[in-house]
């Protein structure tokens, strides 16, 4: 197989984390004769830099041209006085209106051996498996206006939800064609106590679903769902949610697995290229400290090769042997636990690449004292 990936590996941290995820994929196509071609674009901050764009025209196109993009992150403290159209976050905006990336996929898995990571008690977080389905390119964060204005002579903000009933309804069907894969439950999250938008959400849920028999719906308040992943997260199998819930929920999710660090994603468009990026920041402090964690972005990686390429084995390949690192011991700083071995962003990435080519690794060694 051969295949065309655009990387844009963005700020900060991004840099090293899919450079990591490069190494990674190269070793999946020696293993399993594959052939990716990696062209690199800017976005964020160092695109402004760059061009004076926080997504120039050529990134858009060059995503066009590409059978999957991978990201890094975007953003760091030195860009925020900016204007706001100027933004590292406006070029990540952007890029998933440009290439219409309506659905952002997160899953949270429990990993046995960071269960002492977590802020949870393990038998809380033990065998967790949710998909959260986020809306991506309405809501909040698109609508128009957007400002700041003088009302009464006063100062004053206006921010706009905005979402046609078609950009519900392709979000919701894609969870429940999930769920109908999966665990076969359904919870879709609103405030439709309050908000008219969550009250049509709600509506479209019910009218997909008749669609799904075999598929449960539930509908939570994004009050309560914000709850019950801390109180009884194994409750849930896909969550879907609009676009500012889905943001704050999402992280929410991410922290029980113990790291931002660990947590791939992976946004889907109906027609043009996907997109695969950790869910972290750019951590502009660890920034070329050769400490951050790599595996969300290696974890990315495994979801590009089974959703945009088909590619389970491999996908699961790349899975073992993070699983096999970890139960090893081998941990980033973020991490790291008492009677676990610290190590670099390098050198997890290679311990990473060793497991997939079957080599002898520190892991290998060190698994039988784990």
């Amino acid at each position: 197989m051969k295949k065309q990936i655009a990387v844009l590996p963005g700020d900060g941290i991004g840099k090293e984390v899919t450079k990591g995820a490069v190494d990674v994929l190269q070793a999946i196509g020696d293993r399993f004769d594959h052939q990716f071609e990696f062209t690199y674009g800017h976005i964020g901050g160092v695109a402004y830099e760059v061009t004076g764009s926080p997504l120039p025209d050529e990134t858009v196109e060059l995503c066009k041209q590409s059978d999957a993009v991978l990201l890094g992150a975007v953003g760091g403290p030195k860009y925020d006085t900016l204007p706001v159209h100027l933004r590292p976050e406006r070029g990540l905006l952007k890029i998933r209106k440009d290439l219409d990336l309506y659905a952002n996929l997160r899953p949270t898995t429990f990993y046995a051996s960071l269960a002492d990571s977590s802020p949870l008690r393990k038998e809380i977080i033990q065998d967790v498996d949710m998909l959260m389905v986020r809306e991506l390119t309405g809501g909040l964060y698109f609508g128009k206006p957007s400002e700041r204005r003088t009302v009464d002579e006063k100062e004053a903000v206006v921010d706009t939800l905005f979402y046609k009933r078609e950009e519900m309804v392709r979000v919701i069907e894609l969870a429940f064609q999930l769920a109908d894969k999966r665990g076969k439950k359904v919870t879709s999250v609103d405030k439709a106590n309050v908000l008219e938008s969550s009250r049509m959400w709600r509506e479209v849920a019910e009218e997909v679903a008749k669609r799904y028999p075999s598929v449960k719906l539930e509908h939570m308040l994004v009050d309560n769902a914000a709850m019950q992943l801390i109180k009884n997260p194994k409750s849930f199998d896909v969550v879907v949610t609009e676009n500012l819930f889905g943001d704050i929920l999402s992280d929410e999710a991410s922290v029980l697995t113990g790291s931002l660090g660990m947590l791939p994603s992976a946004s889907l468009s109906e027609n043009g290229p996907y997109l695969y990026e950790p869910i972290h920041g750019s951590a502009p402090d660890i920034e070329g400290k050769n400490i951050a964690n790599p595996l969300a972005a290696i974890l990315s990686a495994a979801m590009m090769l089974r959703v945009s390429f088909g590619l389970e084995e491999e996908a699961a390949a790349v899975e073992k042997a993070v699983d096999e690192v970890l139960n090893a011991g081998l941990r980033t700083k973020d991490i790291l636990s008492e009677g676990k071995r610290a190590v670099s962003t390098s050198e997890m990435v290679a311990e990473v690449k060793a497991c997939i080519l079957g080599h002898e690794t520190i892991s290998s060694i060190m698994g039988a004292y784990a």
